[in-house]
């Protein structure tokens, strides 16, 4: 068996898996929930939410890839007990990584799409808000030019992932995170020194509960707990994979610690950035997804250096979902390596053509294949392929992860223990308490995500007489 890859560095590690989950439902989803939720009360929450639910599932899928020293596809094969079947739950991971990958690649697309017309054409910088908003959707409307970008995004992700983990992986996105880190910097700098920035800065960081009120409490937890499990891509593996490259320095808990510092800090920041700037200008920073494609550029029209600051915001977005792309397609390729013992580079080539062709629906499904509308009206073909990743494959296979490290017949609490707090730093507390929060109450916190997400979308009724 060939000798398994390692990291050349911690800070290496701690960057690539942070990127991982530093995508874009930290930059793209996290503001417009907080500002549809109330601001820094909605924080509070989340914050909350993170440090009990997934924090602890991050430490597990580390403790998973570390202890087996194989991705997601060949873990619970390793670790599992003689006749047991938990080795089952990796096929349906792996291809969770491939479904995700058929969207993310097309959305990765238009923020290099974004970027690129910022910096040669600033043409956006030149029209009214209602030209911006109909600009991205003809963007949508574009077939051609979305799958163009597509398959620059495919191709420039695994480009990096054949290099290797520490000539490519490691490498080139530790220079990303760094660069995506110092982008934002200057942007929150500059927003702040704004006019009129201020009263964003006040409903972003000063926690009014009253606006939880308005909002409904039970929908505001439930945005809550769902974006503070989201934001760490668990469920399908893509985290464990980093696991497995890592030694035995330093405790999962401490690595995990820093991985949700850094993926929080920059959603904060992110807020930072977006949340002032609309109040700068008058805008309403709750207008949901389009606030990046159709706010934003009126953003930076009204900014002196307008077209930099642009051109670095959509630079620092293509940063961070290239950094998601590369992670995903990481672990895909280790699962060729690992289960099928398939080589590096030729990996990435049988992948580059297969996603490509599996991302086409998607980024034809704004145009082409615009009648397909799976959820009725308006719906498409993202749609439906985000919410088979988001609430239903993350929720179940979070779902595994937990019940195999804390049930006698998976893996077991003691040997999850053991590998969770081996190495230097922060241990769990020996709580009986603990344990059975994580055997028992987890579960059901998953379980209750998962149903909540399917009434939410399928009865719709049932769900606001919940939260009514």
């Amino acid at each position: 068996m060939a000798e398994r890859e390692n990291f050349k560095s911690r800070l290496g590690f701690i960057l690539i898996a942070a990127g991982c989950a530093i995508g874009l439902g930290n930059v793209w989803r996290f503001p417009f929930i907080t500002g549809q939720y109330g601001g820094a009360a909605f924080v509070l929450i989340y914050l909350f939410f993170l440090l009990i639910f997934g924090f602890p599932i991050l430490v597990m899928e580390f403790a998973v890839g570390r202890a087996s020293r194989r991705g997601v596809g060949c873990s619970f094969k390793v670790l599992e007990k003689p006749g047991h079947k938990w080795h089952n739950a990796g096929i349906p991971m792996i291809a969770g990584n491939y479904l995700l990958m058929m969207f993310y690649t097309t959305v990765t697309g238009w923020m290099l799409f974004y970027f690129y017309r910022m910096v040669t054409m600033g043409d956006l910088m030149d029209m009214t808000p209602a030209e911006v908003g109909a600009e991205f959707t003809n963007m949508l409307g574009n077939g051609p030019l979305l799958t163009f970008w597509m398959v620059v995004a495919t191709f420039a992700g695994l480009a990096i992932v054949a290099l290797g983990l520490q000539r490519g992986v490691e490498r080139i996105t530790k220079t990303m995170m760094s660069a995506l880190l110092v982008i934002m910097f200057i942007l929150a700098v500059r927003v702040l020194t704004l006019p009129g920035a201020g009263e964003g800065l006040k409903f972003y960081l000063l926690p009014d509960f009253a606006r939880l009120k308005e909002a409904g409490l039970g929908e505001v937890i439930f945005a809550a707990l769902g974006q503070s499990f989201f934001t760490l891509s668990l469920g399908i593996g893509s985290m464990s994979i980093f696991g497995s490259y890592i030694n035995k320095k330093h405790s999962l808990l401490t690595e995990a610690a820093n991985i949700c510092i850094l993926d929080t800090g920059v959603a904060l920041i992110a807020g930072l950035i977006i949340i002032p700037s609309c109040f700068a200008f008058g805008l309403k920073p709750d207008a949901g997804p389009g606030l990046i494609f159709a706010t934003l550029p009126n953003v930076f029209a009204q900014m002196p250096a307008g077209r930099i600051c642009g051109s670095a915001f959509f630079l620092f977005m293509a940063f961070a979902a290239l950094s998601t792309l590369v992670a995903v397609f990481e672990n895909i390729i280790a699962y060729w390596m690992d289960a099928h013992n398939v080589e590096r580079k030729k990996a990435v080539r049988w992948n580059f053509g297969a996603i490509v062709l599996l991302s086409l629906p998607c980024a034809l499904g704004f145009n082409v294949l615009s009648g397909f509308e799976p959820f009725g009206p308006g719906s498409c073909v993202l749609d439906l392929e985000d919410f088979l990743v988001s609430n239903t494959l993350l929720p179940l296979g979070s779902l595994v992860f937990v019940l195999f490290c804390n049930s006698r017949y998976g893996w077991g609490q003691e040997n999850f223990f053991a590998e969770a707090d081996t190495g230097k730093g922060m241990k769990f507390p020996k709580l009986a308490v603990l344990r059975f929060y994580f055997k028992w109450i987890l579960p059901i916190i998953i379980s209750v995500i998962f149903v909540l997400g399917y009434l939410q979308k399928f009865a719709p009724s049932v769900y606001n007489k919940i939260f009514g």
